[in-house]
């Protein structure tokens, strides 16, 4: 199966994206509180497009679903519910504010910054992410919010009104993909603001993947 991915996970944000889809999708099939197990026709369709733009092969995706659905990977047992060993010593962390894709209302959740993705959270409690955001080919920008101080955004700048390929989770636990054009999120502080910028910016550049793709990117580029 990895041999048949291979050629696949070379191409721009289709490994990101593929993981994160099947970490949520290990959620929603494993979480004893989730009631509406995805079938595998919302996995293969919630893949559309990830390989910049085609899709993957259904055969493989099925594959993909029967193996996590037969046997779940699990997380790391620990002393409590806290996510300390989940996401052990983050670039950072904290409750920010974020603006909703469709329904633009503003809710409160708790941010750890790891491995070049941003995670957010209901509660701090929380075993799995509500939401996965992987920052490779984003951008962070300050903007000024009317309805709210300290803001900033993540946006896809050479893709402008293109929506950013994340993941979620919904209320009752289905598995969705985002819908954000940007990112718009309000920190509590100024200075927190201007310490989430500074780290997401140092998570992004210093991630050796996302090196090496926009290198092979611009060898493609200049071969055109």
């Amino acid at each position: 199966l990895l041999i048949n991915l291979i050629p696949f996970l070379l191409l721009s944000d289709t490994c990101y994206v593929l993981s994160f889809a099947i970490i949520m999708l290990n959620t929603s099939l494993h979480n004893p509180n989730v009631r509406d197990k995805p079938p595998v026709e919302r996995f293969i369709s919630m893949n559309r497009g990830i390989n910049e733009g085609g899709d993957l092969p259904e055969e493989l995706l099925r594959n993909l679903y029967d193996s996590i659905k037969n046997e779940p990977f699990k997380i790391p047992e620990d002393d409590g519910n806290d996510l300390t060993h989940t996401f052990f010593n983050p670039d950072r962390e904290g409750w920010l504010l974020k603006l909703g894709g469709r329904v633009k209302t503003w809710k409160r959740r708790w941010f750890i910054l790891t491995d070049n993705c941003l995670y957010y959270f209901e509660y701090t409690t929380d075993k799995e992410p509500r939401g996965i955001i992987p920052l490779e080919n984003l951008s962070i920008r300050e903007v000024d919010e009317p309805r709210k101080p300290n803001c900033f955004e993540l946006y896809k700048p050479n893709h402008k009104g293109q929506v950013i390929k994340a993941c979620k989770t919904e209320a009752d636990g289905r598995v969705v993909e985002g819908n954000h054009v940007v990112y718009r999120i309000s920190a509590p502080t100024p200075e927190e603001k201007e310490e989430w910028i500074k780290s997401i910016k140092a998570s992004i550049s210093k991630d050796p993947f996302y090196d090496m793709l926009a290198t092979r990117k611009r060898r493609i580029a200049n071969k055109k």
